[in-house]
């Protein structure tokens, strides 16, 4: 197990890369050439809402924007998708001519109000000047245009202070309530869970995982606080935080992975070779272990894969690409693959207090590994600036209410302590390195 943990880090690590656009405190240099080639240089988007939002431009070398004629040109996403759909159909000019604002940028300092209908929309910036349509024979100029811009929605007292887009509105709320219930329940809970884990049992190996996913979910959520703290003041964040939220958030998804599938392999492989009396546990034979590996490495590299292939969206749960297509459909394979096999040592258990056991457990895997596919489904009823949101959010939850599910079937003395046989020496759900002294119900 130590050196598997010692991969996920190894693997998680290397996912991280500084946050480039997606602040909505943007810095960069307007350039002609850029511009040139592809008619227009693409500065950003944001989903503004309300009747306020305000796009803030500040620039310092007045005299060259002047000279090049600069301007700003703002589309709405379904416009601009028309103008992508059409291609070659469209000329330069007639393509920046469709531009629902544009602004040109003679002064220091610009603020353009964006009037907006009642649902929020997302809107494209682009730069473009005269060199920008002109013949090839004209040269652009060289020099380019350093800028600041700002992009802003209003708040809840309707002036445009807020910095969050649509896309983001509530997330930093969301996560300060995240945090907040994480302290409380380590003020109730720390020092119970602590003993429970410092006296061993059976339950011992099952608890320092199951805890150490806790702590990296609860660290994840920690540094997405963090960073939407400060991207709440200044529309940057800190990239570093929100980088280190995604690296603990698939360490967790790894631990916890490999925890539901060595239970779960454990059971079944010992199910097929000892006898029906034979204790249900946590084996580390080659077969189990192997199998948990080699899905465990699978969801990494999957997970890697989309990170590097969607950057834009700045969180594990949302799934906008092959690699997060291919993640939740292994997910949806493991669950029902799983849950067969728990349903059949469920009809075959005659006890009701041991199947009241593996029905419980069975709902905490399910819960983990449907709950993403699920709430994709069902995120495509709502508005596409709310999707990532309800799959972020719902997610989070759902995985907490399938820690809170396992940690109290582990810790019941009512169900679990009966069901592992308290005078065995050997308990189930305990890494066991031989065959001998096996207690059999």
């Amino acid at each position: 197990m130590g050196g598997l943990r010692l991969l996920a880090v190894a693997l998680t690590c290397s996912c991280w890369w500084p946050q480039g656009g997606q602040g909505k405190t943007l810095r960069g240099s307007f350039s002609s050439a850029a511009a040139r080639d592809a008619q227009g240089q693409s500065i950003g988007h944001f989903e503004f809402h309300g009747d306020h939002a305000l796009l803030c431009v500040r620039i310092n070398n007045i005299a060259v924007a002047i000279g090049k004629e600069a301007k700003l040109y703002l589309f709405q996403a379904q416009e601009w998708l028309k103008l992508q759909e059409g291609g070659p159909g469209y000329s330069c000019s007639e393509r920046l001519s469709r531009a629902q604002l544009t602004m040109t940028m003679n002064q220091t300092e610009h603020n353009l109000t964006v009037s907006q209908t009642p649902a929020p929309q997302t809107w494209h910036v682009f730069y473009a000047d005269k060199f920008t349509c002109a013949d090839d024979t004209e040269s652009p100029q060289l020099e380019e245009i350093p800028f600041e811009m700002v992009l802003l929605n209003p708040d809840a007292e309707g002036n445009p202070f807020d910095h969050f887009s649509a896309r983001e509105s509530g997330l930093h709320e969301f996560f300060f309530l995240l945090v907040l219930a994480y302290f409380v329940t380590a003020c109730v809970c720390a020092q119970s869970l602590w003993q429970a884990i410092r006296k061993g049992g059976p339950m011992h190996t099952v608890l320092k995982v199951l805890t150490t996913a806790l702590l990296l979910q609860a660290a994840s959520a920690l540094a997405n606080y963090i960073h939407f703290s400060r991207y709440s003041k200044d529309g940057i964040g800190v990239p570093l935080m929100g980088s280190l939220a995604e690296v603990f958030d698939i360490a967790s998804q790894i631990q916890m992975l490999y925890l539901l599938l060595s239970l779960c392999m454990g059971w079944t492989i010992v199910r097929m070779k000892k006898s029906q009396s034979r204790p249900l546990q946590w084996d580390s034979t080659p077969a189990s272990t192997g199998i948990a590996v080699f899905i465990v490495i699978t969801q990494s590299i999957l997970l890697l894969w989309e990170q590097f292939e969607d950057t834009s969206h700045h969180s594990s749960h949302s799934h906008h690409s092959l690699a997060g297509l291919l993640l939740i459909i292994l997910r949806i394979c493991l669950a029902l693959s799983l849950g067969c096999g728990l349903y059949q040592i469920i009809t075959m258990e005659r006890s009701t207090l041991k199947r009241e056991f593996y029905i419980t457990f069975a709902k905490g895997c399910i819960l983990w590994f449907l709950c993403q596919p699920v709430l994709a489904c069902i995120a495509v009823i709502f508005n596409d600036y709310q999707r990532d949101k309800v799959i972020t959010i719902g997610v989070i939850l759902c995985q907490a209410v399938s820690m809170v599910i396992l940690y109290r079937l582990f810790l019941s003395h009512s169900l679990y302590w009966e069901v592992s046989s308290l005078s065995s020496v050997t308990l189930p759900l305990t890494i066991s390195s031989g065959h001998k002294s096996r207690s059999h119900f």
